[in-house]
């Protein structure tokens, strides 16, 4: 599936805001925030989601996660921030991309992301 949005979103196709770029990664701002920082960062490899990673792609992950912190300080994170890879349709994911939603920004603590039962 290479016309998923992010994939659109990477060739230029669907305009965003970007915030890093190298050849493997894209990193850009969500379109609807959540809090005051909110990003996306996204393989540039069509990878759909993180169930379908394997052991080829130990490198590329590897230097997704050593971003991730620098990309959140480099936003104002510096109190902490949250890391998000929703996986699948019951895991919550929207677009078959493998991508991480890097959120922080504000000086309150972020709210649970899952409510635990009564």
């Amino acid at each position: 599936m290479r016309e998923c949005i992010f994939c659109r979103i990477i060739r230029k196709d669907i305009p965003s805001t970007g915030v890093y770029e190298d050849a493997d990664i894209f990193a850009f701002y969500d379109i609807n925030p959540i809090a005051p920082v909110h990003l996306l960062l996204i393989p540039k490899l069509h990878i759909i989601s993180l169930a379908e990673i394997e052991e080829k792609h130990h490198t590329l992950l590897g230097k997704i996660m050593v971003l991730v912190p620098r990309l959140a300080k480099k936003e104002g994170c510096a109190d902490g921030f949250r890391t998000i890879i929703n996986t699948g349709y019951v895991g919550g994911q929207e677009v078959d991309h493998l991508h991480i939603h890097i959120i922080g920004g504000g000086k309150e603590r972020l709210p649970a992301m899952i409510h635990r039962p009564n």
